[in-house]
């Protein structure tokens, strides 16, 4: 416990799933931590509720990571208030599945300024603050590396430049010593893709595992990353999708 102890971080997309779970975890190790929400004040400042019942410090921060200026916005403003910034947790993103010929370019422009851009600009507003032993963990998606039907190719286009970045975000921050990685869930039982949902079973099937994921899974790796044990990966995909791509 505590292994995190002084560390400052900063979940995008924290207020719910997999990204309130993280924020939790990583508060339970130690950290103080910010959250933003696009639209659920009254989760975020739950979640925030529960880190400062922990003796730590939290922070609830509005910001639509697909908007120009909020992703760095968001890490400024963590920073200012805590007095740096250790961790990113690019977790924020939005999903969009569809037939192919109805997509619109709405769809397109919405999809990848969240999970692409939103994150490119986080990380690198980040990567000027982070100190050596600062870490870059994002949320990738098990739909980079197997997409098992139609209709998932605007996401799985967004979710899989998320691997060419986090690569390049190693090479070009691992002299600083810092870590770039990627992490990609299977289906996770949250608010977006519940376990009970009407393609649960299908996609349950689809895993070795043959059941959903917890948010808490997620999050057990992403604090594993964002500790001293991790020091040496970077660069790396780890997926936590209970063998759907084996």
């Amino acid at each position: 416990m505590n292994a995190l102890n002084g560390k400052k971080a900063l979940v995008t997309g924290g207020s719910r799933g997999i990204g309130a779970a993280t924020a939790l975890r990583l508060a339970e190790q130690g950290a103080d931590v910010a959250v933003t929400y696009v639209q659920g004040e009254e989760a975020a400042r739950e979640v925030v509720a529960k880190i400062e019942a922990m003796g730590r410090r939290g922070l609830a921060l509005r910001a639509d990571l697909g908007a120009s200026a909020d992703a760095a916005d968001a890490v400024e403003r963590t920073a200012e208030a805590f007095g740096g910034l250790d961790i990113l947790v690019n977790n924020a993103g939005v999903g969009v599945l569809a037939p192919l010929d109805r997509l619109s370019p709405a769809d397109v422009d919405r999809v990848l300024a969240v999970n692409v851009r939103g994150v490119f600009l986080a990380s690198q507003a980040a990567a000027a603050r982070l100190p050596r032993g600062g870490r870059i963990i994002t949320i990738g998606s098990c739909m980079a590396q197997r997409v098992p039907g139609p209709g998932g190719t605007l996401y799985a286009l967004s979710k899989s430049a998320l691997i060419g970045l986090t690569k390049a975000l190693a090479r070009e921050l691992g002299g600083r010593g810092i870590n770039a990685t990627v992490i990609h869930p299977g289906p996770i039982d949250t608010d977006m893709n519940p376990a009970d949902g009407p393609t649960a079973a299908d996609q349950a099937a689809m895993t070795s595992l043959g059941r959903y994921g917890t948010a808490d899974e997620v999050a057990s790796m992403v604090t594993y990353l964002a500790g001293d044990g991790a020091a040496y990966v970077t660069g790396a995909e780890l997926s936590v999708d209970g063998g759907y791509a084996a």
